[in-house]
């Protein structure tokens, strides 16, 4: 079974820019579709970003598209969440996730199988 696990959260000021890494170990996630999902205090859980498995096509949800850049690295086992323009309501605990049995990406968290802890990001006004 793949496990996941997110770093690279912290406190930054609005504007600012962090690089939230998720590393994968078990076994490869090569041929997984990924996505970063968020979650505020008091709010459901959120679409961020989904990259499909060779990294060929991502998708954003529309509050970061622009800010906001996922990739991957399959001979790491790493998907990265470049965040630059960051504002205050970007402040949440961000999740990686896997779809361990499907290429194509997708914003439905019920899509997604494996999860990691997250990483909190706040974003200071």
């Amino acid at each position: 079974q793949v496990r996941l696990v997110e770093s690279g959260g912290g406190f930054v000021q609005a504007g600012g820019s962090l690089r939230l890494s998720c590393a994968a170990s078990g076994r490869t996630i090569s041929s997984n579709a990924m996505g970063w999902f968020r979650q505020a205090p008091g709010k459901e859980c959120e679409f961020v970003a989904a990259i499909s498995w060779l990294g060929g096509r991502a998708d954003y949800s529309n509050s970061v598209k622009g800010r906001f850049t996922i990739s991957r690295d399959n001979a790491r086992s790493t998907v990265d969440l470049q965040m630059n323009s960051l504002k205050p309501e970007d402040t949440a605990l961000y999740y990686c996730a896997a779809r361990t049995r499907y290429t194509s990406i997708s914003k439905y968290e019920g899509d997604y199988d494996v999860w990691g802890q997250g990483t909190q990001a706040t974003v200071s006004s």
